[in-house]
């Protein structure tokens, strides 16, 4: 693939992470990046992912061979108005965001749809900003692209082919498609965590019952409420529709158990957790996805001074890096336990083979 140069409006996590993998990956190109914190600019000159920083938008963007739009969504259509008159016939425009049938009609009523291309990389983090972005949160990840009609065959085959350079897979949706798989699979399951804990915190005693001994499965399926709160409001701000379609069927799924145990219907029990672990068992294992996957282990170790240490100290001698590692607070494992997470599942291979044979018990815990 030719040098190519491309340009970023906004570069937090996504953005950041799709400009690490540009370096990364077409290491010839020149990356031009414009974002309201300088701090972010600074850091990206710093480690080498931009070549140009602005404060703020110019014609310097008019040598975009690609034009991300990656700020909030929320200060999209004021950027785009900025960036009207810099957006040369050949570049592609595309964006990141989570909603799609709201940028395209902005899109279109600006008279960019020959430009456009929508493009949602389905990865993320709980943790936001371009110091926490990084490019392999593209590898494997499902790319969404949502074309216009009105944009050329040839520009969609070149940013499907941009995708799978940069280590994604790209799959082409239409913006209305991909606002209802994405409401199902991402944003209502981030609805339903969020008030889970909400539940859990009104529910709870006063000395924190609930929130001491909540751990295991209860943190496992509400790990995503622990995402921005700025960008949940906008997506249901802009994705309504959808999402309350889904959540009267939800509502609906829900007074059919609770009517099953009024009932104590057992079959009728028995059928509902069956059908959902076959289904769920089916789904395609994929490093990323809307909702992140969570690499990480449990290891046994003795309850003494300077074993935590010990752990950390061996992995990282032997070039193993550590997302996260801290102690399980509950009596789920007999023994003294730590959680340790990975950024890649590749280190769990590593880390496991390490562990075992220095004799720490090791229960491998790859989950959602």
């Amino acid at each position: 693939m030719p040098a190519l140069t491309f340009g970023f409006v906004g570069l937090g996590l996504i953005g950041g992470s799709i400009a690490k993998a540009v370096r990364e990956k077409m290491p010839d190109s020149k990356i031009i990046a414009y974002d309201i914190q300088n701090n972010t600019l600074s850091l990206a000159k710093k480690e080498g992912v931009a070549d140009v920083i602005l404060s703020e938008i110019d014609d310097s963007f008019r040598q975009c061979d690609y034009l991300f739009l990656c700020a909030p969504v929320s200060g999209n259509d004021e950027n785009l108005k900025k960036l009207t008159g810099f957006i040369r016939k050949d570049c592609t425009l595309t964006d990141v965001g989570s909603v799609k049938t709201d940028i395209h009609s902005h899109i279109e009523a600006l008279g960019l749809s020959p430009n456009f291309i929508g493009g949602h990389p389905m990865a993320g983090s709980e943790r936001i900003g371009y110091q926490n972005s990084k490019a392999v949160l593209l590898e494997n990840a499902y790319y969404i692209l949502t074309p216009t009609k009105e944009v050329s065959q040839e520009k969609v085959t070149a940013y499907k082919n941009l995708v799978e350079t940069l280590g994604a897979i790209p799959l082409i949706l239409t913006s209305k498609e991909h606002d209802y798989v994405t409401a199902a699979v991402s944003h209502l399951p981030h609805v339903i965590a969020s008030s889970l804990v909400n539940l859990v915190h009104d529910s709870d005693s006063e000395n924190g019952i609930m929130k001491m001994i909540a751990a295991g499965g209860f943190k496992d399926i509400t790990r995503i409420a622990s995402s921005s709160p700025v960008m949940w409001q906008q997506i249901c701000l802009t994705n309504t529709e959808n999402i309350i379609s889904l959540l009267n069927d939800y509502i609906e799924a829900l007074s059919g158990i609770r009517k099953k145990l009024e009932d104590k219907n057992a079959p009728a029990l028995f059928d509902l957790f069956e059908k959902a672990r076959n289904y769920r068992e089916s789904f395609i294992e994929v490093s990323s996805g809307p909702i992140k996957k969570s690499y990480s282990v449990n290891v046994d170790i003795i309850d003494k001074a300077g074993s935590l240490a010990s752990v950390a100290t061996l992995l990282a001698d032997n070039h193993i890096s550590i997302k996260n590692i801290g102690i399980v607070h509950n009596r789920e494992f007999e023994a003294g336990t730590l959680k340790i997470e990975f950024h890649e599942e590749i280190a769990i291979e590593q880390a496991v083979s390490l562990l075992q044979a220095h004799g720490y018990p090791v229960h491998r815990k790859s989950c959602l």
